[in-house]
């Protein structure tokens, strides 16, 4: 198994129960209930959610970005893998020499890690939405 089917496999499925991985501090600026739409936020807040704490995910969304040359690599390499040999020499060359050309890219987009968020609610009621699925193991 590659290193990138690998990484597809690691992606967490909806339903699933899950805890939290490490301890985790939430900051932000947060604005009071009574506070108007027009509020800029005044009061600094921190939340500390404790390692272990459970919860199921709703929601599994995978961040994939593939770039326009490393489709066209792939788009290409597909024709001469499964044309090539029926080609004229100076066509299936100048296929090779495109399929050459864009492999760099190509590299490098299996090398990114595939970012992968979830939405998970806590056992105790809080909702972490567009979390790293890397915050949490499967229990």
């Amino acid at each position: 198994m590659t290193d990138w089917e690998w990484k597809k496999t690691m992606t967490l499925k909806e339903g699933r129960r899950v805890k939290l991985a490490a301890d985790t501090r939430l900051t932000d600026w947060v604005a009071t209930a009574g506070d108007g739409a027009s509020s800029t936020g005044s009061v600094a807040g921190s939340l500390l959610l404790a390692a272990g704490i459970e919860g199921t995910v709703e929601r599994v969304v995978e961040h994939e970005h593939q770039s326009e040359g490393a489709r066209e690599y792939e788009r290409l390499k597909s024709l001469l893998d499964a044309f090539g040999h029926e080609m004229p020499a100076g066509s299936k060359g100048q296929l090779e020499e495109k399929v050459g050309s864009l492999e760099p890219e190509w590299i490098a987009y299996q090398e990114q890690r595939l970012r992968v968020t979830v939405r998970v609610r806590l056992d105790n009621g809080f909702i972490l939405d567009d979390a790293d699925e890397g915050v949490f193991t499967p229990v």
